[in-house]
């Protein structure tokens, strides 16, 4: 199981409300950030306090920022699951190939800071893109399906 799995994984297992809710903020609060500057540039104690928690609130989450960065990737699959899977669900088969580039390109472009620092982690990590690829093998799955159906095959 890569890193990001079990950062999936971890994210599903807090109980307490309170707990997720803080976990929830801290990865979207990291988004926010990653708009304005790159992901080295932020501080730990920055992200808890625009979050609007303390840096022990960060640490009862994540071990490490490369533990958040984990988390990201793993809400970053989730997130692009949640968009593709509504794309299918409600676009037209006239309309699909636009209303999956025209999400993909603002998705892409607005995470772009996000994607900096994944190509910089990978370097370092081989397997770091494995969830990446298998979600990538998904949908690839899902658009052949859709087009094989449009065809009549």
């Amino acid at each position: 199981m890569s890193s990001v799995d079990t950062a999936l994984a971890s994210s599903k297992r807090i109980r307490e409300k309170r707990s997720q809710k803080t976990y929830d903020a801290l990865i979207r609060t990291t988004f926010k950030l990653l708009q304005q500057r790159e992901f080295d540039a932020i501080s730990i104690a920055e992200l808890a306090q625009k979050a609007g928690y303390s840096v022990g609130a960060f640490y009862a989450r994540f071990r490490s920022k490369d533990e958040l960065f984990d988390a990201l990737l793993a809400q970053h699959i989730e997130d692009r699951l949640t968009a593709r899977t509504r794309i299918f669900a409600t676009a037209t088969d006239e309309t699909l190939v636009g209303d999956l580039m025209e999400d993909l390109v603002d998705y892409y472009w607005t995470r772009r800071r996000f994607w900096r620092a994944a190509l910089i982690r990978s370097m370092k990590d081989p397997e770091f893109w494995e969830p990446v690829r298998r979600q990538g093998l998904q949908f690839g799955a899902w658009l052949i399906e859709r087009i094989s159906r449009r065809a009549g095959r």
